[in-house]
């Protein structure tokens, strides 16, 4: 994977991998939060000088290819994100914006994204996604492998990292795969869920209610919090996505690039409600490989 964008890490001084610390090296303790206006506008800088180098190189093969980027480095939660809702969404889309192919985001994504996918999974505390999203894609437990799991643990994480849903119904079966894995989902609901429903799937997973009679984006990043699970990552879908970021609670966006065109008629990465003015963000990194693009934002 290539660094075509080469800005520093946007955390400076994170302990990267959510806090895990490299061997040899002492965890760093600064928030990344306390950063100053100058070096804010020096970053800035730096941001449109990068840009300005890809508008002038002719030929990709031209970008220097850096063999072993730590990518637990540069995917690294920012500092505060230990104990403030920092919420990270991932996604991938083709070059015309579809984020689906035949209703799945699968076709879209190969191993690269796969390997991003994964471990944007494994820096979390929590995955978050919509209800529609978590049937389409069959969701299941998170895999953490075992050199992973101890990494974690050594960071102050959880072994493991659980699912949450957001479900205005609770309309989920508890037999389904969602609920096989060894540490329990979380159901983000509300009252209007039937009743039976909600004592059912008491048996298999976290119930948390979180609004009256829809899911409120900021109750539910609340609910999380108090369970301590503050580096979120979610998942979407598209109407999540949307709902998030309108109430002002996504901070950052990993977008995948994939080399095709999927065509008109296709669901893109939000969906609801249009908003009375477009929300900007400021691109932090571009990696690449092969054909892929792998962009980073921050609002």
């Amino acid at each position: 994977m290539r660094r075509i964008f080469p800005v520093p890490p946007p955390f400076a001084g994170s302990a990267g991998a959510a806090g895990a610390v490299a061997p040899g090296k002492a965890a760093a303790t600064t928030d990344a939060a306390a950063t100053t206006d100058s070096t804010a506008a020096a970053g800035a800088g730096l941001a449109r000088k990068a840009i300005e180098d890809i508008e002038a190189v002719e030929d990709i093969e031209d970008i220097e290819d850096i063999e072993d980027i730590d990518l637990d480095e540069v995917y690294a939660y920012p500092p505060s994100a230990a104990h403030t809702p920092y919420i990270r969404a991932n996604f991938v889309a083709s070059v015309d914006g579809a984020a689906e192919v035949g209703g799945r985001s699968g076709p879209l994504g190969g191993e690269a994204d796969l390997r991003v996918f994964r471990l944007l999974r494994w820096l979390s505390d929590v995955v978050l996604v919509g209800a529609g999203t978590a049937r389409t894609e069959n969701y299941g437990p998170v895999v953490i492998p075992p050199e992973r799991r101890e990494r974690r643990v050594a960071a102050g994480l959880a072994a493991v990292p659980p699912i949450a849903v957001v479900t205005a119904t609770a309309g989920f079966d508890p037999g389904a795969r969602l609920f096989r894995g060894e540490i329990r989902p979380v159901l983000l609901t509300c009252e209007t869920a039937p009743l039976d429903r909600r004592r059912r799937l008491a048996a298999v997973a976290d119930i948390a209610i979180c609004g009256g009679s829809a899911v409120e984006p900021d109750l539910a990043v609340r609910a999380l919090a108090e369970r301590g699970m503050t580096r979120i990552l979610t998942e979407g879908g598209p109407l999540l996505h949307s709902q998030l970021a309108a109430a002002g609670l996504l901070d950052e966006l990993c977008l995948t690039i994939a080399p095709v065109l999927a065509g008109p008629g296709r669901l893109g990465i939000m969906k609801g409600e249009p908003w009375p003015a477009p929300a900007a963000l400021t691109l932090t990194q571009i990696l690449a490989e092969d054909d892929v693009l792998f962009l980073r934002y921050r609002r």
